[in-house]
């Protein structure tokens, strides 16, 4: 019956906070002001997209024997000794099989290490297959080892140049590809986040001011006044990011015609991919505006609001780079310790669904998450009772209570 009645008191606040904010005449200024810093988003999201580009290492799989590959690699090693080695690819070798058609195909679609072509046919007749630029640096350095392999021995192995076959799509690129989603998605959930979430902070200012929480504490329990704040806030945010994924697709639609499929598709598919955006969306929000209502209601006027803006933003950046760092590689221990972590979970899953088609682990997540949610509300809800409403034992540092002895 408590619960009920808990449940009850929330919608009702709830309701109240969504009417009073939506139908506003500020609502308007609030849908419009995410423009600007979506475009500097969408300027810097580029920026560190192409960064992570230029710094990702090709690997190609040489399919010879161990002379040859032993001559090539050593070819490597002189070019190394001319450029840096951040700047040359990886070569792996693979002993070649009796179907060298079939080898190279599965090659092309392994996954660990993902290759973005494969070299094969030896010296004499060199070929590369892979999802490459024509004149892009992996060729060159491909030829240049080939002339300076071949060099001391070119009495006995012609001088052939190096043919290539320009694929659509590999395994590396793949790979990065699904990468890039994993970042996209990750900011993307990040920057809605940070703009949203801070207006819980001071959701209770108004009322503290006023005495109107007295009389909300005496009439509905305060986890109901918790509870029905931030799913208002949640409710309201969602309405705004419905208008503006509405503006977004209008926008796709006029300058990229293909749509989504001129994006790198996730491992689990548009479909899922897009269904799980707004969940991971809601459990941020709610995991970390409940963390944000319980500081929030601790202070008492606008100023104590705006002194801490800047240390819960500088921790939001924070879980976001924590989550970031597993992109590339979800089953890494950070990648895991991100996912396991309940405030970073819904960045670092949500990353996760981009790299990996499994579906099993959202489920799990998202229970996590959950079950951190109500946690959360339940401990703020305790310590705003304790602490403003001076109902129950009040909380006091080890250094106060040295003091007060």
């Amino acid at each position: 019956m408590k619960l009920k009645q808990i449940i009850q008191s929330a919608f009702v606040i709830a309701r109240r906070d969504f009417t009073a904010t939506v139908f506003s005449k500020t609502f308007l200024l609030f849908l419009i002001g995410p423009l600007f810093p979506a475009l500097l988003g969408g300027g810097l999201g580029g920026i560190g997209a192409k960064i992570d580009e230029d710094a990702r290492k090709p690997v190609v799989e040489v399919i010879a024997n161990d002379t040859d590959f032993a001559r090539i690699a050593q070819a490597r090693g002189r070019l190394a000794m001319a450029m840096s080695e951040e700047d040359l690819i990886i070569l792996v070798q693979a002993r070649p099989e009796a179907n060298l058609g079939a080898q190279r195909d599965r090659l092309l679609k392994q996954e660990d290490p993902p290759v973005l072509g494969v070299l094969e046919g030896g010296l004499e007749k060199p070929f590369f297959s892979g999802a490459v630029n024509a004149d892009g640096r992996t060729i060159r350095q491909l030829q240049w080892m080939l002339d300076d392999t071949r060099r001391p021995i070119a009495e006995h192995v012609p001088n052939v140049a190096l043919g290539v076959k320009i694929l659509n799509q590999s395994s590396g690129t793949l790979q990065a590809a699904r990468a890039l989603t994993a970042r996209a998605g990750q900011f993307l959930l990040f920057f809605l986040t940070l703009l949203l979430a801070g207006m819980v902070l001071s959701q209770l200012i108004e009322e503290k001011s006023n005495k109107v929480i007295e009389i909300l504490s005496a009439a509905v329990p305060v986890d109901a006044i918790f509870l029905g704040k931030l799913f208002a806030m949640l409710a309201i945010s969602l309405v705004g990011i419905a208008v503006w994924v509405i503006a977004g697709a209008a926008a796709i639609s006029i300058w990229a015609p293909n749509g989504l499929g001129s994006l790198p598709e996730p491992a689990v598919g548009w479909p899922m991919f897009l269904a799980l955006g707004p969940v991971y969306f809601a459990m941020s929000y709610l995991l970390i505006g409940g963390v944000f209502l319980g500081i929030g209601a601790q202070a008492s006027t606008v100023r104590e609001v705006q002194t801490l803006s800047m240390p819960v933003t500088m921790a939001q950046v924070l879980l976001f780079g924590f989550a970031s760092m597993g992109v590339g590689h979800p089953d890494s221990p950070v990648a895991l310790g991100a996912s396991v972590f309940p405030l970073s979970s819904p960045f670092s899953m949500f990353g996760r669904a981009a790299e990996q088609a499994a579906l099993w682990p959202h489920a799990v997540a998202l229970l996590w998450q959950a079950l951190w949610v109500v946690l959360i509300l339940k401990i703020s809800a305790g310590l705003f009772r304790r602490s403003v409403l001076k109902s129950g034992p009040g909380f006091r540092w080890p250094w106060q209570r040295r003091a007060a002895a």
